[in-house]
């Protein structure tokens, strides 16, 4: 059981990457350029068909568009990255778009811009400098996190160790999820993935080896506001 345990958290050690950003509540903002509108929709999404599915969705909100340019990044590192000029000259919607996506760092994210064309002709630049402006509205509208790579610990101390292990975790800034005091006091609390070898060398010089340790689970977090997200990490 052992060995099993090992070999499923080196899957998930693994699997996961560094730390990144994606769009957790998608938002919609709109620019006017020479009485053209382009009304930006952004998403977080996990795969090519749920981009799709959603780009398919805001095409028949805006049945009557002249255009719904699109552009999306999948992956932690943003393996699949497509784009849509839909009908606008080539070069000038969805790779501006496209470029606002990576250029924020921004994962798992798909972003749909309409126009509703103003009897003016823009131009190449003015089309470009359009769609990126509104991708960028669009991006300010939602609300975007950072996922970081955690380890969730659960130590166990005596009521005479509580003090410092509180105080160690203050010291660290590290977010305690959940205490139970019983005969020995537990504690479960996330540990950046990058920071979980410190962690574990200083609880034991600080408790001398007395501490029970255990990894209970790995995933992401992040914070948003002053509330604590958790992210399941699937093998």
């Amino acid at each position: 059981m052992g060995s099993e345990m090992c070999i499923r958290d080196r899957n998930k050690v693994n699997k996961m990457s560094e730390a990144y950003k994606t769009v957790y509540v998608g938002d919609t903002a709109e620019i006017v350029e020479k009485k053209s509108r382009f009304i930006a929709n952004l998403e977080h999404v996990e795969s090519e068909e749920e981009a799709l599915a959603y780009i398919e969705t805001i095409r028949k909100k805006y049945w009557d568009a002249r255009h719904n340019c699109y552009a999306y990044c999948i992956g932690k590192k943003q393996e699949l990255k497509r784009c849509s000029d839909d009908g606008e000259p080539s070069q000038t919607a969805g790779k501006p778009m496209l470029d606002v996506l990576t250029g924020a760092g921004l994962c798992d994210t798909v972003v749909v811009v309409t126009r509703y064309f103003g009897g003016t002709l823009l131009g190449t630049g003015g089309l470009v400098r359009a769609y990126t402006a509104a991708a960028k509205a669009g991006v300010e509208a939602s609300e975007v996190i950072e996922k970081i790579p955690a380890v969730q610990f659960l130590v166990k101390v005596t009521y005479n160790q509580i003090g410092t292990l509180l105080y160690l975790l203050g010291q660290r800034g590290y977010s305690q999820l959940e205490s139970e005091y019983a005969e020995d006091v537990s504690v479960r609390f996330l540990v950046p993935l990058t920071e979980r070898a410190s962690m574990e060398k200083q609880l034991l010089e600080s408790f001398q080896g007395s501490a029970k340790t255990e990894i209970e689970d790995y995933g992401y977090y992040a914070k948003n506001g002053k509330e604590l997200l958790l992210f399941e990490e699937e093998v």
